[in-house]
Parts: C-alpha cells; sequence; structure tokens
C-alpha cells in the first residue's frame, strides 16, 4: 500500500538494503519512499495524473519488436509530469514500460496469442 510505504522511516530504510531479496541501492530505496509520499500528494490521485498521458490506440499492431518504441512523446510528458510532482528515477523509457505493463498502450506483435488475432484464433 502507498500509505504505508510513504510512511516509512530510517529504521524501514535500514531494513530493506539489508533484504537480499531486493535491488539494495539506497538511492532507489529512499526514492521508492519519496514517490509513494508523492503519489499520495496529488490532489487527483496517481492513477489520474498517469491515464492522463495515455495515448490513442494504434492504427496497427507492430509486425516486429524494431517497431515498437522505447519511448513515445506521452512518455516524455508523463515522466515529465511525474518529476515535477516530485518523483524520483523516473524516466521517459520508465514511463513507456509502465504504460505497457498496466495495458495503456498495447504492443502484442501481429500474431501473437495474447493479442488473438493469430490466423484461425
Amino acid at each position: 500500500r502507498i500509505d504505508k510505504v510513504a510512511g516509512y522511516g530510517e529504521a524501514d530504510v535500514a531494513r530493506l538494503l539489508a533484504d537480499a531479496g531486493i535491488v539494495r541501492n539506497r538511492a532507489k530505496v529512499e526514492a521508492a519512499i519519496a514517490n509513494a509520499r508523492a503519489a499520495l500528494a496529488l490532489p487527483d490521485g496517481l492513477s489520474a495524473l498517469l491515464w492522463s498521458y495515455a495515448p490513442p490506440p494504434r492504427a496497427a499492431r507492430p509486425r516486429s519488436f524494431a517497431e515498437v518504441p522505447a519511448l513515445t512523446p506521452e512518455s516524455t510528458a508523463m515522466a515529465k509530469a511525474l518529476k515535477k510532482s516530485g518523483f524520483r528515477f523516473v524516466g521517459p523509457t520508465t514511463a513507456y514500460a509502465l504504460m505497457q505493463a498496466t495495458g495503456m498502450v498495447d504492443d502484442h506483435l501481429t500474431g501473437c496469442h495474447v493479442a488473438g488475432d493469430r490466423p484461425g484464433a
């Protein structure tokens, strides 16, 4: 939960830095906590901010991975808005990965079983 992470203090940072199951980088751990606090401070909430940058659906599915971008104008704008709101470790490539992971963009290739557009599917 965001509110729980936002309430983490120095003892929690020390505990996390000792956890071999996660990336133990102080700057990244502290950024995750700061990002939770920044998310809670957003007037309309994190979801509203993120979805306000969702691009229109693609006209056609990409045919190869070469057609899948690493970043877009929308992900660049999203990253700038997040940074302006106090988020850390957020760039346009990370923002685009978030868009892919949350379904804001659909980069499944033509013929992918997930896309449901295989011949005979």
